[in-house]
């Protein structure tokens, strides 16, 4: 990747990253469900703004209404409600490193799903790092009866396997001949759609009181800066250096995410955490298969160097 490639990358994963953080300052004063209705809604409006200012149609042909909701649905509405609700019992930053997990359950959904995902042995020790990774993080909470926190890592989980199932559905916008912008916008319309009578029925928030100054300030950074300009950076990144390569925003996400919860929101990880965040880590590295290549490639070289020798 080029030097604007990482300044870009690294721009990403400080928005994704705040993303946890934003969430935990409204999570203090608004009910998860009215925060993912707002995210939605004020991030499609944002968007809107952008197709009209690049002049590009909105995507709304008939062959694509269904898609959309369906993406909406499992890249959207389900991820972040589960996500958010989770924040009411875990750290931001312990809700980031489960994230991370995400792409773990995309190889495992695409493996039985799509015939051309199969899957590889660098993926297999990376799923196994992964869980490993995860058993760590739940630290044997789940063996001893279920905690508030266990609960919190579950959503989490299930959070990552609904992202898993939207990276396989979403491959079919490819062939509709839409922008990635166009395609963002439409699923976060359908979101919104769904979201509003979820959100009237459960939180009603009419009767909420008026959240603070610095709530307003979260979800409106929560909605324009990490999710509307996060996915034109996201889709930037991906047209120019490609999907391996902004995969790796995974790695980079918790670190912004718990350097802002524990130096702004006062929030504590225990060792075993981070210790689980290395082991996901490990795992992500082993699926990009980058750095394998190279420890593979070095040690021919050795061994062709001392062949030359003899």
């Amino acid at each position: 990747m080029t030097p604007r490639d990482w300044s870009f990358l690294f721009l990403l994963s400080l928005l994704w990253g705040g993303s946890f953080f934003f969430v935990g300052v409204a999570i203090q004063q608004l009910p998860p469900l009215t925060i993912v209705g707002l995210r939605a809604g004020l991030a499609a409006l944002t968007l809107a703004l952008i197709l009209w200012l690049r002049a590009e149609r909105w995507p709304f042909a008939r062959g694509v209404l269904l898609p959309f909701f369906v993406m909406g649905l499992l890249n959207n509405l389900m991820p972040f409600s589960l996500l958010f609700w989770a924040q009411t019992m875990i750290p931001s930053g312990l809700a980031s490193i489960l994230n991370a997990s995400t792409p773990i359950f995309s190889i495992i959904v695409a493996h039985f799903l799509l015939m051309d995902e199969r899957m590889a042995a660098n993926k297999a020790v990376g799923i196994l790092f992964g869980f490993l990774g995860v058993i760590v993080l739940l630290g044997g909470d789940l063996l001893g009866g279920a905690s508030i926190a266990s609960l919190g890592i579950l959503a989490c989980l299930g959070a990552a396997l609904s992202y898993g199932f939207a990276s396989v559905y979403g491959r079919r916008f490819k062939a509709m001949q839409l922008t990635a912008t166009q395609v963002a916008f439409g699923q976060l319309s359908a979101t919104t759609l769904m979201m509003a009578p979820i959100v009237s029925i459960i939180d009603q928030p009419w009767k909420l009181p008026m959240p603070g100054t610095p709530v307003i300030v979260a979800i409106l950074a929560l909605a324009i800066v990490s999710t509307a300009l996060a996915y034109v950076i996201f889709f930037r990144i991906l047209a120019s250096a490609g999907a391996v390569n902004v995969g790796l925003v995974t790695l980079l996400v918790p670190v912004s995410a718990i350097l802002l919860g524990t130096f702004v929101l006062g929030e504590d990880l225990a060792r075993r955490h981070y210790f689980g965040m290395l082991l996901i880590s490990i795992g992500l590295l082993a699926i990009d298969g980058r750095v394998l290549d190279r420890v593979a490639a070095g040690r021919r070289a050795e061994r062709g160097d001392g062949a030359a020798g003899q």
